[in-house]
């Protein structure tokens, strides 16, 4: 079966006006754009009011415009089906859109352990997570016990670091280059995004390595040759067709 990325729209709400901050990092011969958020911005969305997945950066960014507010930041994440349908778990604004799957197949969703990125909030605090896809459904049985929500996730594969450690399947040598993108959570506490500069390759080992440098211990891979990240756009931005979106919004 063919599969694709999602786009995951994660929303910030940001300061009126403040700019994202992106970075250019070196490493392992290529460069990367990294954008660090805190998770009490964070936002996930998929589908319009309509039910109907928004697919491209534009339409995102229009559906923000009519409400009077504007994307300061935008990047595609997860994989999906055709359709832009999710392969895996999708939790937005606290409700779940798609069950997570830790079913077994073919291609990089499935490359076990996968994993997935959310955020829980405890007493109105949020904080960001990644873990492999076993370990969140073993803690998911935790979180109404505990008082825990679910503000939003996002499941995709495979994981890059796992507590520091990268992926069993990944080798250092790896001939395997392309185009790719991915988050991780620092030793802030924030959602680091990173992504390929526009013509730079990288295997999955040194991408991994990338979130070690940036102080990463846990990291998940979102997608690869269709990835996309805008940062403060000034005007629509025509994108790849994704399925759910990460975004900023002020």
């Amino acid at each position: 079966m063919i599969r694709f990325s999602l786009l995951l729209v994660l929303v910030i709400h940001g300061a009126l006006n403040a700019a994202i901050v992106e970075e250019q990092v070196q490493y392992a011969g290529a460069t990367f754009r990294v954008v660090r958020l805190e998770p009490s911005k964070v936002q996930v969305v998929w589908k319009d009011h309509k039910g109907i997945p928004f697919r491209s950066f534009d339409r995102a960014q229009a559906a923000f415009a009519s409400e009077k507010k504007s994307v300061a930041f935008i990047m595609n994440a997860g994989i999906f089906e055709p359709n832009g349908i999710p392969s895996g778990l999708h939790i937005e604004r606290g409700n779940t859109l798609h069950n997570l799957n830790l079913a077994d197949a073919a291609g990089n969703f499935f490359l076990k352990p996968n994993g997935v990125v959310w955020i829980e909030s405890k007493n109105q605090q949020p904080n960001a997570r990644i873990a492999t896809s076993t370990a969140f459904s073993q803690r998911e049985q935790s979180f109404r016990a505990d008082a825990t929500t679910i503000d939003l996730a996002v499941q995709s594969g495979p994981m890059l670091l796992i507590d520091g450690a990268r992926h069993p399947a990944f080798h250092e040598n790896s001939s395997s280059k392309l185009h790719r993108n991915g988050v991780g959570i620092d030793g802030d506490g924030k959602l680091v995004f990173a992504i390929t500069a526009p013509g730079q390759l990288v295997n999955f080992w040194d991408f991994a390595g990338l979130f070690l440098k940036l102080g990463c211990k846990n990291a998940l891979f979102l997608d690869g040759d269709i990835s996309q990240m805008a940062v403060n756009p000034s005007a629509p931005v025509r994108s790849n067709q994704f399925g759910a979106m990460f975004v900023v919004v002020e």
